[in-house]
């Protein structure tokens, strides 16, 4: 049948499929202890649970999904040189990765808004209450259940890769309902999220330009350097998500217009894995871009006691930037 055809086909690839298992292993165990170190450093630190950082936990939430439910089965699937786990499988497997990757876009896209209100809108920034962030995080989730489970439903479909390692988005058969399904979930969860992202952190740089110009970052009382990290990091994160999920886009514009036949081998491989690879440096951006985080999870490792480190050391800006008076 269908199913052993392409275990067949792909018989002598055996050390190309090792090197896929043994990658998908060790990414999924360092993005699993990363991701899991992320959310323990905010159990452990409670002056650490801003509405900006409730975001970032639900983020880590979505790529413990994926380094725990894909990796696994994904290397489980090389090793055994075909798809795996059934038709079942397949489908709650090739959902859960859409789950989360359009999770975590729906939730990027919610940062970049927060950066947006707390920068450039304080008026607005300051009516949000927690309760408004929860029903932006909802809707990202919500969103991600809708586009994930409509393939299940029948528009579109998932199927087994070619390499049979990982269950995808069926872009071999290019009929209208995958071309429509992939035109809207790459307007929905591609486009417009970026032109938001786009809108909001061109907003903020401009308005940091302004302030600095002006010189009076005091006026507006947040404390700077924290927002500027947490700003910094966030772009960050939207380069390195468009740098991870364009491979995949690719593939299913390629396949949507043209002849999926002609979609080169390595480039349908490296496609899912790469939009995976996202999972695993999103802690190292949290760690690299922001300061409170690298004193939180620095103080985690050596094992400190929470009275030995300080999180939130904060110069008071209003004094140190006042101009002297005659």
């Amino acid at each position: 049948s269908h199913w052993t055809n392409i275990g067949n086909e792909l018989q002598d690839v055996s050390t190309e499929r090792n090197v896929c298992s043994s990658s998908s292993l060790l990414s999924g165990v360092i993005s699993l202890s990363s991701n899991v170190l992320v959310l323990l450093m905010f159990v452990k630190f409670r002056e650490l649970r801003t509405a900006t950082n409730i975001i970032i936990i639900n983020l880590a939430f979505t790529d413990v999904g994926v380094a725990g439910i894909g990796y696994p089965m994904s290397a489980a699937s090389d090793i055994h040189g075909s798809w795996k786990f059934g038709y079942t499988g397949c489908q709650i497997y090739a959902a859960l990765n859409i789950f989360f990757g359009m999770a975590s876009i729906g939730l990027l896209t919610v940062v970049a808004i927060d950066r947006y209100l707390t920068i450039c809108r304080p008026d607005l920034g300051q009516k949000m209450t927690m309760q408004s962030y929860n029903l932006l995080i909802l809707a990202a989730w919500l969103n991600a259940v809708f586009w994930s489970s409509m393939p299940i439903v029948g528009w579109a479909g998932y199927a087994p890769d070619p390499t049979g390692a990982t269950c995808t988005i069926n872009w071999r058969q290019n009929d209208a309902s995958f071309v429509s399904y992939t035109m809207a979930v790459i307007a929905v969860n591609f486009v417009v999220p970026l032109t938001v992202m786009f809108y909001c952190y061109y907003n903020v740089s401009a308005t940091v330009k302004r302030y600095k110009a002006s010189n009076c970052l005091d006026s507006i009382n947040i404390d700077w350097s924290d927002q500027m990290d947490v700003t910094k990091m966030s772009i960050v994160m939207i380069v390195m998500f468009l740098v991870a999920w364009s491979p995949y886009s690719m593939v299913c514009l390629w396949a949507s217009f043209g002849d999926p036949k002609t979609i080169p081998a390595p480039m349908a491989i490296i496609a899912p894995l790469f939009a995976k690879s996202s999972t695993f440096y999103n802690p190292c951006i949290y760690v690299i871009a922001n300061k409170k985080f690298r004193r939180a999870i620095i103080g985690m490792i050596r094992c400190q006691t929470r009275q030995r480190i300080t999180i939130s050391t904060q110069v008071p800006m209003t004094i140190s930037q006042q101009p002297l008076t005659q």
